[in-house]
């Protein structure tokens, strides 16, 4: 890959300006920087799904490249086939067997001056079935679906049944056996347990093609990568480094210590050059000489000096009510529901339970138990097929949507806030609190990274004024330093909430009373160790007990 001056910019923000890098063919990289860097829109380049200002990235011709992005689109439609099916389309195999014989039933019919463009075509498709290794591929899609630990149930189930963590899990695979030239990936640990992600360590390791990752996580980069790009969003530059995860935090931290120290230096010559400059300036002779040489060292100098721009800012980020709710929010009675009205099982079955006023109650349990399902119930999205959902009087609900279904794509930042009832002005701070500053506002939603589609959801939940906050996976897009921001703010809201989270992190600053665990629906008191062992199982349906 060979990345020829290449710049990029939103507006009037510039993310990266004039980068040239080569990163060989076979290389394993991550990608890191702050949330709004342009981690996500250098991927999309790569992809030819934005084009950048000026430059290119080159990759070798009709490169095959796969793309697993954090938020899930047209990867995993909602169809009625199922999940097997779905994975096994991941190679043409089928397609080109079809065309093998079509050639095979002309070949018996057509004169022979036309039999050697017919052997041309059959040798072009026999060479890409050996590149899929056709006689090969269920063997090989059988070893990924056991090393993600994908069920027999879950093979047999159809696409449009599936949850968004399931869902993820289906991608990936099917990224996986579809033998991609590039593999490129954003956030893809997200919805992976332990032993899945040790799986998907070991593959990526050895895949024979390059690898860019987007993450995280830090563990996952240490295990795979070979080089690191930093995107440095104060200088507008990509920088790569050799080695790890570790070996760049190490390297990078000396560099800031350096570039710290030279600024210090610079900072100090300029104040002593303009001391020197303002007392000898009006004067005549040999001090208004020094004056003048003085004053080109300093034009040298400012030319030279190193700009970090503005310091990177951290969102503030508040939650107030309207009003207090009534002494027991919300109350679920016997409920029942199930997507497939024929089906004999109930996703939710026969749940009930209810919050009190200032509560901090967390659903737990493993991808496809029906943890979305109930957050839907419960406000409305979805209706139960039995049993009740009571709201109190004064309870007002706010929702945080795990993919950001709330926002419309197509409109801009301010357009998404059009039904708030508030002054610009007051929605111009708020944005402002969120990190969307200027020209930020009429940026479309659909071009924003997950992490700045993260914060504008958050900044819309803020303005609500809601005493029962509903928190379907708030910090999946997030970086760490904004999980801690927000957790502080959660932890000190003063009103109820009900949060789905298997961040054993996050969870832990939110002051939890009590947890549901479904698909049992038993409410316990409680247990970091439970939450640990929900955020290390997630998908997992073949746990190896000790």
């Amino acid at each position: 890959m060979q990345i020829k001056n290449l710049s990029m910019s939103f507006g009037t923000q510039d993310l990266f300006t004039n980068i040239n890098l080569q990163i060989s063919d076979e290389e394993k990289v991550g990608i890191v920087g702050v949330n709004g860097a342009g981690k996500s829109t250098f991927l999309k380049i790569i992809m030819g799904q934005v084009e950048p200002d000026f430059g290119e990235i080159i990759l070798k011709k009709d490169a095959r490249i796969g793309y697993l992005p954090q938020v899930l689109n047209d990867e995993v439609p909602s169809l009625d086939i199922t999940v097997f099916d779905f994975l096994l389309a991941g190679r043409p195999i089928d397609k080109l067997n079809k065309k093998l014989q079509i050639i095979y039933d002309k070949m018996a019919s057509v004169k022979e001056n036309e039999l050697n463009k017919l052997y041309k075509e059959m040798e072009k498709i026999n060479q890409k079935l050996d590149y899929w290794e056709s006689y090969n591929a269920e063997s090989i899609l059988l070893k990924i679906i056991n090393g993600m630990n994908i069920s027999d149930e879950l093979l047999k189930q159809k696409l449009c049944e599936l949850s968004g963590g399931q869902k993820s899990k289906v991608a990936f695979a099917k990224l996986l056996y579809s033998k991609p030239e590039f593999i490129l990936l954003d956030e893809p640990t997200n919805h992976l347990d332990e032993e899945t992600k040790e799986y998907v360590i070991n593959f990526l390791k050895n895949y024979k093609g390059g690898v860019f990752v987007i993450s995280h996580d830090t563990d996952f980069l240490n295990k795979i990568v070979t080089k690191i790009l930093f995107l440095d969003k104060r200088l507008k530059t990509l920088k790569l480094f050799d080695g790890n995860y570790d070996n760049f935090k190490q390297i990078n931290t000396e560099y800031e210590k350096t570039l710290q120290r030279e600024i210090m230096k610079q900072n100090k010559e300029e104040e002593k050059l303009r001391a020197l400059i303002n007392k000898y300036s009006n004067v005549s002779g040999k001090r208004k000489k020094m004056a003048q040489d003085r004053e080109k060292k300093l034009e040298k100098l400012l030319e030279s000096k190193i700009d970090l721009g503005e310091k990177i800012k951290q969102a503030k980020i508040e939650m107030s009510m309207r009003r207090e709710s009534t002494n027991i929010p919300l109350t679920v009675k016997n409920l029942c529901f199930r997507y497939n009205k024929e089906a004999k099982n109930y996703i939710i079955d026969n749940l009930s339970f209810s919050l009190t006023k200032g509560e901090k109650f967390l659903i737990v349990g493993k991808n496809g138990v029906g943890k979305s399902t109930l957050l839907k119930l419960i406000i409305g999205q979805l209706s139960a097929d039995s049993g009740e959902i009571i709201l109190g009087a004064k309870t007002d609900l706010g929702y945080y949507a795990q993919e950001h279904e709330l926002l419309d794509n197509e409109k801009t930042i301010l357009e998404n806030f059009r039904d708030s009832n508030i002054s610009m002005k007051v929605l111009r701070n708020v944005l402002g609190r969120f990190l969307f500053y200027g020209d930020d506002v009429y940026k479309k939603v659909g071009i924003l990274s997950p992490g700045e589609r993260s914060r504008v959801a958050l900044a819309k939940l803020s303005l609500e004024g809601a005493n029962l906050l509903v928190l379907d996976e708030p910090t999946n897009h997030l970086d760490p330093e904004t999980q801690a921001i927000i957790a502080d703010t959660f932890k000190t809201f003063q009103g109820t909430m009900l949060v789905v989270s298997h961040n054993p992190e996050f969870v832990d600053n939110l002051g939890i009373e009590r947890t549901l665990i479904l698909p049992d629906g038993k409410i316990d008191y409680y247990n970091r160790n439970l939450v640990q062992h929900y955020h290390d199982l997630n998908t997992n349906v073949n746990v190896k007990k000790k």
